[in-house]
């Protein structure tokens, strides 16, 4: 498993921003196609609804405005890479992350596509660090993007209740190790022996074991949490909140049950977007520090699990954001 190292300086959140669809996709509107009840789908996901974008919107336009959000509120000055992870580019070739920055104006700067599935949010936050830590950039814009129901096949119960629409952006900066919002260690690994068990091949729909998904992603992202927490000198009683990937609400209370965490350090958002991919946890990030569930100086730690299979976990001490950056960042 792969961790940032402790040369050159860290990589400090200061900016964030979310792009959340207005419209929503209730159990009720999908259970009578699955031949399931409302009620079952929620016991078995934790999931009410679902933000779906209108028809039209892509990838990129998702990208654009939580990007365009997180600059917002930054700390100003340029942005000097762009890494997008996404797993639904909206073209084969050229990848997405060109046209997001030239829309964001930002031309000239390396922008590029990152696949990680549900850990694409980590996955970039390591590069983005590496980035800064060999004082290659000074600040980098990380966005998280996807539209995961367009690989879905509506009629399967084992995927289409699961996934919703979003994107959320951070901006990272170059700062000093230990400050409010610096990351510690990130813990990445992945396993392609097991990668048939979440797949969408081109031209078909996205199939996954669900069983073994669970089992997998519970032992995953629990290894990744201690290892992440001992790199950073914490012990998981000193966790504050608990952020891990929002992908069922039942693998959220496994996880949390194996880590002897308390159920109220853990943050969800599944309930109201569904799963989001890689916008997760960012996406979980923003409405809790607006709704006054993560506070200035709380111990956060991050997990995630997804196709490849991947998984990782990383560590923060949460910024301070002002009201209007938080309102600004989750419009």
């Amino acid at each position: 498993m792969s961790h940032s190292d402790n040369n050159g300086p860290a990589a400090v959140i200061c900016g964030l921003g979310t792009a959340r669809p207005d419209s929503r996709v209730t159990n009720e509107d999908i259970c009578g196609g699955l031949g399931v009840s409302a009620a079952w789908i929620r016991s078995r996901t934790g999931i009410a609804s679902r933000a779906r974008a209108a028809h039209g919107v892509s990838t990129a336009d998702l990208a654009v405005q939580a990007g365009a959000r997180a600059l917002r509120t930054g700390d100003g000055g340029r942005v000097d890479a762009l890494v997008l992870a996404t797993i639904t580019p909206d073209h084969r070739c050229p990848a997405t992350a060109p046209g997001v920055a030239a829309r964001l104006g930002l031309p000239g700067i390396p922008a590029f596509d990152l696949a990680a599935a549900c850990t694409g949010l980590l996955y970039a936050l390591q590069v983005a660090a590496g980035f800064i830590a060999a004082r290659t950039a000074r600040r980098v814009l990380i966005i998280a993007a996807d539209r995961i129901p367009s690989l879905v096949n509506p009629q399967d119960r084992a995927t289409a209740p699961l996934f919703g629409e979003g994107a959320a952006a951070l901006v990272v900066r170059a700062g000093e190790r230990g400050a409010p919002g610096a990351l510690g260690p990130i813990m990445l690994a992945a396993d392609g022996r097991d990668g048939s068990a979440i797949v969408a091949p081109h031209g078909g729909f996205l199939t996954m074991r669900g069983p073994e998904t669970f089992q997998q992603a519970v032992t995953r992202m629990s290894e990744a949490s201690v290892s992440a927490a001992e790199a950073a000198g914490w012990r998981l009683a000193d966790v504050d909140r608990f952020v891990p990937h929002q992908a069922n609400a039942r693998i959220t209370a496994a996880v949390v049950r194996q880590l002897e965490l308390e159920d109220s350090q853990a943050l969800q958002f599944i309930e109201q977007v569904g799963n989001t991919s890689a916008a997760s946890i960012p996406l979980t990030l923003a409405q809790a520090s607006a709704d006054g569930r993560l506070l200035p100086g709380h111990r956060v730690l991050m997990t995630a699990f997804g196709a490849g299979l991947t998984w990782g976990a990383a560590t923060v001490v949460w910024p301070a954001l002002s009201p209007s950056d938080l309102k600004e960042a989750v419009q």
